[in-house]
């Protein structure tokens, strides 16, 4: 049984270890999962709750009070984990594990995973081979070892019981939020950006986005549509980005690679296109779609794995697979102001069902649920 934003009635744990070696170390995805939770942490009132920081490098955008100490280990794996564990073992009731299911398996204390997606299981996907060695060694183990599961959707909380039926009954569903950083942009950083009416495409550069038939689908709409409507590919270099960066530099100038941008300027680019197209082959949520329907874009999405559920009836659904039906889906929205309005509207509404508050409750109160006491305030083992 998966257990969606429930609510418990435990009294609060004390002391709450934190995997945050992401916050610092990795620029999106899960970097920005565990800075926005940070953040609402940071924003809540002192409820007796002490939160150690477990990293190599402290996060110091934003400014942390009292309640939150940075416990820097240094070390590259696995020794990080074991000596993270140790560490924690000593000190925390429970443990988030943020960033890697290796943890757990030296924790004495309740240990909770995030599980943000199961693509490493799926070889169609072509994930990075590293990722997939790593997490396809450490799941089974972390199953067994750990109090509960935070999954980011209800699709990555169904695949990960699929593989893994002793997860039912121990996994609840956090859906992530949007951003306000989005909203401030640098002023510095934006007087190159492309000018209003482009179509956007944003993540990683690895075969899971699906770019090269995105390409192929902007290819086949008309000259004319094309050049009112220019491609902009943000991102950084991921893995076997060959097919990708071929693809999309056989446009020549109608297309421009921007790399990866800050938050800011992200936002700023979200604001200014016409349509946001995000035709994934698997996502473990979707975070630019939500970022992109809170700006106000207009999205053009896949419709399958958890894509649905970030974008409801906000957004105009494709088959990621068809490049006629990802072009189909680009000429009904750039070809039509009033779906395009419609879209915007309906995907700023349907944004606001979703926010880092909600996400970070449901995270306490999972680490709640399963916090057992012993004398002292540190955690007994699981």
């Amino acid at each position: 049984m998966v257990c969606k934003a429930a609510r418990v009635t435990a009294q609060p744990v004390q002391t709450i270890g934190i995997d945050a070696r992401a916050a610092s170390e990795v620029p999106a995805g899960r970097g920005r999962v565990v800075r926005e939770l940070l953040r609402a942490l940071a924003e809540r009132p002192d409820d007796g709750r002490r939160f150690l920081l477990y990293a190599r490098e402290p996060w110091t955008e934003v400014p942390l009070d009292r309640r939150f100490q940075w416990r820097l280990i240094r070390g590259s794996d696995p020794w990080w984990h074991l000596r993270c564990a140790r560490a924690a073992n000593a000190a925390c009731d429970v443990f988030l594990s943020s960033n890697s299911y290796l943890t757990t398996w030296f924790l004495t204390i309740p240990a909770v995973p995030i599980v943000y997606d199961l693509t490493t299981f799926d070889r169609s996907m072509r994930p990075n081979r590293r990722s997939t060695v790593i997490e396809r060694a450490t799941l089974g183990t972390a199953v067994r070892r750990s109090a509960a599961f935070i999954s980011i959707s209800q699709a990555t909380a169904d695949e990960l019981i699929e593989h893994f039926p002793r997860a039912s009954g121990r996994t609840v569903v956090a859906l992530l939020g949007t951003s306000p950083v989005l909203a401030s942009p640098a002023e510095e950083e934006l007087r190159s950006l492309p000018e209003p009416g482009f179509v956007l495409a944003v993540g990683t550069l690895e075969p899971r986005k699906n770019l090269p038939r995105l390409v192929d689908a902007y290819r086949s709409l008309p000259q004319a549509t094309q050049e009112r409507h220019p491609l902009v590919a943000v991102g950084a270099l991921g893995w076997e980005t060959g097919p990708t960066l071929d693809a999309l530099r056989s446009l020549g100038e109608r297309c421009r690679l921007l790399g990866y941008v800050s938050d800011g300027t992200l936002g700023e680019l979200y604001r200014r296109c016409a349509v946001f197209c995000y035709p994934s082959l698997g996502e473990g949520f979707g975070l630019p779609v939500l970022e992109a329907m809170a700006a106000g874009a207009p999205v053009v999405t896949s419709n399958i794995s958890s894509l649905p559920e970030v974008g409801g009836d906000a957004v105009e659904y494709v088959e990621p697979e068809d490049v006629a039906s990802i072009a189909a889906g680009l000429a009904r929205v750039l070809d039509d102001d009033s779906r395009r309005r419609e879209l915007s509207d309906r995907g700023r509404a349907r944004a606001e069902e979703f926010s880092w508050q909600r996400f970070t409750e449901v995270v306490l109160d999972t680490l709640d649920g399963v916090a057992r006491k012993r004398p002292g305030g540190a955690g007994e083992a699981a």
